[in-house]
């Protein structure tokens, strides 16, 4: 961080613009968080009491489910409080921590999907050997590895982004603090650091996008050989969540960060982040528990 930075905090503008549509969209974000903090809360519970869920597929939905909150958690809270007090006050540092956070959440959990994406084919394609290769050790260095791979990933692009100056304006077109809006801001040229981000962001996550790609491919292949109608239907509706999860998180994150921040339009960022910052970890608990027997009993039992 340079010394020559005079900023010493930022201005949020929040949801919108227009009065009517700021509280509009303050009780609708509230409404969604709360149902994302009871939805991911109760998959945890249910995950941990019943031991019939004590298995790999459901271990890799609660650190999941634990990822979606705070992710969540990291943005929603400020950006609600500064709705409420008709004020988006930020300082500096705060809003350094809160990018950090954000993008390790944001990437961690792309790291995790592919994770659970090679768990779903090893137990499809390679049935009598899945308990032998996917024990609980592998299971959590999986999760300790996407956590800090998520970690490094956001070091980078928070270094990347703060290395340039900002002297003013100081008033970012989002309701949190996001790569695009503050590189808009710097009155240094971005234009080296929105390459060497894009180029860097590109190859790992696409990365990562890649190879859960191919394992849902080795796993259709195997479920088009199945024989069995009810087998096939059987391996499908339990792939089919984490491909509608996966899908809505790579459509979303790509549409709003595979462009360069000069070409940031404030009211379409702010649409697009409210899907993968708000909506996808929110649906997370509904896409997981829709088809999902094992998991309605299991919430049956803990709200019982």
């Amino acid at each position: 961080m340079t010394n020559e930075t005079s900023v010493t905090e930022f201005i949020l503008k929040g949801f919108s613009d227009i009065l009517e549509l700021r509280l509009i969209s303050t009780a609708f974000v509230l409404f969604i968080y709360l149902f994302a903090l009871l939805g991911n809360i109760s998959i945890i519970a249910a995950v941990t009491i019943d031991s019939c869920l004590h298995t790999s597929m459901y271990f890799f939905l609660k650190n999941l489910s634990f990822l979606d909150m705070c992710y969540t958690s990291v943005t929603i809270p400020k950006a609600l409080m500064n709705s409420l007090k008709r004020t988006g006050v930020i300082s500096f540092w705060e809003c350094v921590a809160q990018l950090f956070l954000f993008v390790m959440l944001c990437a961690s959990e792309c790291f995790l999907l592919t994770s659970m994406a090679y768990d779903r084919c090893l137990a499809i394609n390679r049935p009598l050997l899945y308990g032998v290769i996917m024990s609980r050790k592998l299971g959590t260095e999986l999760v300790i590895v996407a956590w800090l791979s998520g970690a490094l990933y956001a070091t980078f692009h928070t270094i990347n982004t703060f290395s340039l100056l900002f002297r003013g304006p100081n008033v970012l077109d989002h309701f949190f603090c996001d790569i695009s809006p503050i590189m808009k801001l710097s009155c240094s040229n971005p234009h080296i650091n929105e390459e060497v981000g894009f180029a860097v962001g590109g190859c790992i996550i696409l990365g990562a996008c890649a190879l859960t790609i191919i394992s849902y491919v080795l796993i259709i292949s195997t479920i088009i050989h199945i024989r069995s109608a009810d087998g096939r239907w059987k391996a499908f509706s339990t792939c089919s969540s984490y491909l509608a999860t996966v899908i809505l998180f790579y459509v979303t994150g790509s549409f709003a960060y595979l462009r360069p921040a000069s070409h940031y339009s404030p009211t379409q960022g702010r649409l697009v982040s409210v899907f993968y910052s708000i909506l996808t970890p929110s649906l997370n608990p509904v896409v997981y528990c829709l088809k999902n027997k094992d998991m309605q009993v299991a919430l049956k039992k803990l709200f019982a």
